[in-house]
């Protein structure tokens, strides 16, 4: 094990740190339950059935009470806990052993297919979710985790997982076969548009996650509850998993940080190597959250005595509509940082079998007012599945950003019929978020032309030169509606092929 699993060095600062927690927790509860008084649409349609309106005239007196009376102990824990993050390593690592291991991969020989996930599953406190018209946070990491896994315990071989094709934008519904072999509800729906050229796409939307995902990086795990019972869930199925990601308090600048960086990266492969950096130019109240670039090496077999690695880099950029050149400097920081770590943890002789960068951009391909982000160099370093070029995807590519205050509609509410309303223009139309202009403002200019949403969730991947050449083929892209109810994003899922290329 390469990697030690505390974040400290040793027990006593490790205790010391939760001390100042617990003396943090007080006030940290009493202000989310003041947040939390605000409703979502689905608690604003309940309490039309059942009434409470004395619910925030009595509860919010009393915890604003509360508030100022933990005051003087989070002072102490505040005390206590700043000077700490200087002595925390920048995340913390689990290492589990699995019921299942991945397959050994030795080159030369026959190739291999790695499977990718991205997901933002916005686990913040229940308070500021509301923000995004989520709330339940203990439930909701529960639905997440029981979803991410629920095809693992028994999972399919993994052809098994390609089934015909559909095209969406019809006004049907999925078809089915009749008799025995009718297809179940929760199967998943290839989106096969052809490109222009009588072939066609490798895009789906898909119900559940593909079985057997070999690598799973999340963004707005926040909360660090939320955090350690994700680690707990996803322990049996992956054997490493970074996660607490990013450093709080005054990292090296002025501005607090009260978040860490909501990144979480699960793998069935070995870690080598981890590494995270914080963006240095957040504003406003993206600020407070120590978003950043997280960067991981894992072992994925040998070829001829040499390691066979890959290269995961996991981010969530500003958020803010009209920060583009914020967006563009830190994505311009990632790559500067990609390289140097990779400089420094790849040997001679390494076989780079992938580098994938992924994560939650915060940008489309559709809108104009993301001009800026949509030309930026990472798009000339790496090869987006999904897109032709600057404002122009593909055929069968689609938004990942859900219109937030319609994600409790009848036509949303599951995984099924998430999918079945986006198969159609109009569902995509109504239930996808909109294209934007600059200052964040939906584009009347967008409503002529046909409706693909706002995709700004993202895997990325690029080949490098090796002593044993492989090919890559994208065999499969995913727009995964399982977190229906769960998140106001779409999750993503890549599926590389991997071939020694014919000497």
């Amino acid at each position: 094990m390469v990697l030690r699993e505390s974040p400290f060095a040793n027990r006593f600062l490790s205790g010391l740190y939760s001390l100042g927690q617990y003396l943090l927790f007080p006030s940290y509860w009493a202000a989310d339950c003041l947040l939390d008084l605000r409703e979502t649409t689905a608690e604003q349609q309940q309490n039309q059935c059942r009434p409470c309106p004395l619910r925030a005239l009595v509860t919010g007196p009393l915890l604003l009470l509360l508030l100022l009376l933990s005051m003087p102990v989070a002072l102490l824990g505040l005390l206590l806990w700043l000077p700490l993050q200087a002595a925390r390593r920048p995340f913390a690592y689990k290492h589990t052993a699995p019921s299942r291991h991945p397959e050994p991969w030795e080159l030369p020989g026959t190739g291999k297919a790695f499977s990718f996930v991205s997901a933002n599953v916005c686990l913040l406190p229940d308070g500021l979710a509301k923000f995004s018209n989520l709330g339940q946070m203990k439930q909701r990491v529960a639905r997440i985790g029981q979803r991410l896994t629920q095809g693992e315990a028994s999972a399919s071989p993994r052809s098994s997982q390609f089934l015909l094709p559909t095209k969406y934008g019809t006004t049907m519904s999925s078809p089915r076969r009749s008799g025995s072999s009718a297809r179940c509800p929760d199967a998943s729906v290839a989106v096969e548009i052809p490109d222009g050229q009588g072939g066609a796409g490798p895009g789906e939307i898909s119900v559940p996650f593909p079985p057997d995902v070999d690598f799973l990086c999340l963004q707005e795990v926040f909360d660090q509850r939320a955090g350690a019972r994700l680690c707990q869930l996803l322990s049996p199925f992956y054997e490493h998993i970074v996660y607490d990601v990013g450093t709080c308090g005054l990292p090296g600048c002025c501005t607090l940080k009260v978040f860490n960086s909501g990144l979480f990266l699960a793998s069935r492969y070995p870690v080598l190597a981890a590494q995270y950096h914080c963006y240095p130019n957040g504003t406003g109240e993206d600020a407070l959250s120590a978003k950043g670039l997280l960067s991981v090496q894992v072992q994925l077999g040998e070829a001829q005595g040499q390691r066979i690695v890959g290269y995961l880099n996991c981010t969530h950029l500003h958020a803010p509509a009209a920060d583009a050149q914020i967006r563009c400097d830190q994505l311009t920081l990632g790559l500067f940082w990609v390289q140097l770590f990779q400089d420094a943890h790849t040997e001679q002789g390494d076989v780079i079998a992938f580098d994938v960068f992924c994560g939650d951009f915060n940008f489309d391909n559709c809108s104009s007012g993301d001009e800026l982000e949509q030309t930026h160099i990472i798009f000339r370093q790496y090869q987006d599945p999904c897109r032709v070029g600057p404002r122009q995807d593909k055929p069968w590519a689609i938004g990942t950003l859900l219109n937030y205050l319609e994600i409790y509609e009848e036509a949303v509410s599951t995984p099924e019929k998430l999918k079945r309303t986006l198969e159609q223009e109009e569902g995509r139309r109504k239930y996808l978020a909109c294209p934007i202009l600059q200052d964040g403002c939906p584009d009347p200019s967008a409503a002529g032309s046909p409706w693909e949403g706002r995709r700004i969730d993202y895997i990325l991947y690029r080949e490098h030169p090796a002593p044993i050449s492989l090919t890559t083929e994208v065999e499969k892209f995913s727009f995964i509606t399982q977190l229906a109810g769960c998140s106001d994003h779409m999750a993503v899922g890549l599926r590389l092929l991997l071939n020694p290329a014919p000497q």
